[in-house]
């Protein structure tokens, strides 16, 4: 058995696996793991928790240890050093006429490996580039090629629902997204009110999807060919309704002879008012 940790190092990231190499720890924690790129520091989500080593597809690498205070800097001044180096990569690629957009770069801990994010519309030759920018920067360099969801991903930015982006906030991994989920919810079939700022259809037409499609499908069972739902609505019990008496005492109607001593002067009848008549122009 061994104990595994799920580590994220970016906010909607992946989630990897780690072994937790008998250090003791808790979600929420940040700590510095051994990655392919080197030393990292990632956020502990779940875990940690037995598993049997025949479940494992690959060797799990350990936890190096827990991240301190020193390493969290670090982290903060190694984000500023991905800002000149997505600089220095943007410039390089106007001086050489690359058809590519540089969108972000990482560092590892230990400043010895970046990897710059780009996109472009077909394959670019950019052996150049990487010489360039590696004898610039003094680091390894790698360069990885992404698409249009990815890249709205790592830019971020605000839906039409004025909310973060799904892709940036929460959603690690993409759902394929088709069509048909836009006509199951009897959406406009407009491509310009159903795809995002990717270009792609909307993440979210599967959040309801399959509500959606259980509902559409109770109704198409319910509704019949002619007869409409079939199935029998339970008897409504019905009373008598029972007459209802009310008596109204006549208003004591007073005679021009008889006095009005005793009466409030509020309540006593007055003269009769005269009724004005506007003449007209």
């Amino acid at each position: 058995m061994v104990n595994v940790v799920e580590i994220r190092f970016k906010k909607a990231g992946k989630a990897y696996s780690f072994d937790v190499a008998g250090l003791e720890m808790t979600p929420g924690q940040s700590v510095v793991t051994e990655t392919t790129r080197g030393l990292e520091v990632g956020l502990v989500i779940s875990g940690p928790k037995e598993m049997a080593e025949d479940q494992l597809e690959n060797p799990l690498k350990p936890v190096v240890r827990l991240a301190t205070d020193e390493d969290i800097e670090h982290k903060h001044h190694i984000c500023r050093a991905e800002s000149q180096a997505i600089v220095d990569c943007r410039e390089l690629v106007g001086k050489l006429n690359l058809p590519m957009k540089c969108l972000a770069a990482e560092y590892n801990l230990d400043e010895t490996h970046v990897t710059v994010y780009f996109s472009a519309e077909g394959r670019v030759d950019f052996r150049e580039l990487v010489r360039e920018l590696g004898r610039r920067l003094r680091v390894r360099v790698e360069l990885r090629q992404v698409g249009p969801r990815d890249e709205a991903k790592l830019l971020g930015g605000f839906g039409r629902c004025g909310r973060e982006f799904c892709c940036a906030s929460y959603l690690s991994e993409f759902a394929p997204v088709s069509i048909k989920m836009a006509k199951e919810q009897n959406l406009p079939l407009n491509p310009l009110k159903i795809s995002g700022v990717c270009g792609r259809l909307l993440c979210c037409l599967g959040h309801e999807y399959e509500i959606y499609r259980e509902m559409n499908a109770e109704r198409a069972t319910c509704a019949g060919a002619r007869g409409g739902c079939q199935t029998e609505a339970a008897p409504i019990s019905r009373r008598p309704v029972q007459p209802l008496e009310v008596k109204v005492d006549p208003l004591p109607v007073l005679d021009e002879e008889e006095t009005t001593e005793g009466v409030p002067a509020a309540d006593q009848p007055g003269p009769p008012k005269s009724r004005r008549r506007r003449r007209r122009r």
